[in-house]
């Protein structure tokens, strides 16, 4: 049976009269890659920093494999943090960076050198042991942190915004690896992202946060497939709402709705629209977005309200879509893919 690596209970901190986090109540299973999503200010850092022991809670607790840990120093947890900037003792090598921590625990210098050989090969960094970080490349220098944290064999790996610092190509490429290393170690990753395309890819769960609180936890697809409130079909991919008026004429009932774009089908208007389970709408194209690719179509409704649709180029070009400016078109999207976004709380 799945253990319980992380159980947060009431956790709140406040900062003055700021309250940065409030009441949130959470779980992460042992093994999970568990990424904590929002913009600046949502309060998934400070949270994360809880738990590792820099911060303490103004109430509630934080627990770790089923024991209170809230009152405890970072030293006494078994986790252990990579940051942004990777934070590298720049005098020392690959390897004495590697191994500072288990030099410091006394560990002996064979057994050491066995864990910090074993831990460079699994961020694909054999042979780097002798180079400086002045001489790595950021991806590298991410690696170099990352064995780092491996090498003292924590429970719990907590990784605030590490990809922050790369290009996209190179961030792209790191979430494959990470979350690849993740699956070989077989620990709990808990990753902290403002990038909702980076939560998505990397992780087995994900929650969102929003004003200090936990707006929706779940896996990437149901996330973003169902979104629990308005912030985060806004947030997690483009917003796509029908509301009012507007959700009355096309879905046939009051509400709010979220339909994602790449569900939505762009026809000329004319196209007949009796395929079963469907729901269509007619609008006028107010803007054509070309992104190689992919097309978004930005469609002002007849029945008011703004809805985005994506389409891939199978055979199109830029100079064929341009064409769409302006033009008369029909949208339609299965039934299923229309989802009632509840009220706010």
């Amino acid at each position: 049976m799945q253990g319980m690596a992380i159980r947060l209970q009431g956790l709140s901190k406040t900062y003055g009269r700021t309250e940065a986090v409030s009441g949130v109540d959470l779980e992460i299973a042992d093994g999970e890659f568990f990424s904590m999503l929002g913009p600046s200010g949502s309060g998934k850092t400070t949270v994360l920093r809880m738990i590792a022991g820099f911060e303490a809670p103004t109430s509630g607790t934080v627990a770790l494999a089923g024991r209170d840990v809230t009152r405890l120093a970072p030293f006494e947890r078994d986790v252990h943090t990579v940051f942004q900037d990777y934070a590298l003792f720049p005098h020392m090598t690959v390897e004495q960076n590697v191994a500072y921590a288990l030099k410091v625990r006394k560990v002996p210098k064979a057994e050491r050198r066995d864990r910090v050989r074993e831990a460079l090969a699994r961020v694909r960094l054999d042979g780097f042991g002798a180079r400086r970080p002045s001489q790595l490349s950021g991806g590298q220098r991410q690696r170099v942190a990352l064995a780092r944290a491996l090498v003292g064999r924590p429970r719990v790996l907590l990784l605030d915004e590490p990809l922050g610092a790369l290009d996209l190509k190179l961030r792209e490429q790191m979430q494959i690896e990470l979350k690849a290393i993740q699956r070989e170690v077989g620990i709990t990753f808990v990753f902290v992202t403002h990038d909702q395309e980076e939560a998505l890819t990397m992780s087995d769960r994900l929650a969102v946060f929003q004003q200090g609180r936990i707006e929706q936890t779940g896996t990437p697809a149901e996330i973003y497939e169902r979104p629990a409130t308005r912030f985060v079909a806004g947030f997690v991919g483009t917003s796509n709402l029908l509301e009012g008026q507007a959700a009355e004429q096309v879905v046939g009932s009051p509400g709010t709705y979220s339909i994602r774009p790449e569900k939505i089908r762009v026809l000329k208007e004319s196209a007949t629209a009796d395929e079963p389970e469907h729901s269509t709408a007619t609008g006028t194209v107010a803007e054509v977005v070309y992104l190689g690719d992919a097309t978004r179509f930005l469609v002002d409704l007849d029945a008011g309200g703004r809805l985005t649709a994506l389409q891939q180029n199978l055979e199109t070009s830029s100079e064929d879509v341009a064409a769409y400016r302006g033009a008369r078109v029909r949208l339609l999207w299965h039934d299923r893919h229309t989802f009632r976004v509840p009220a706010p709380r």
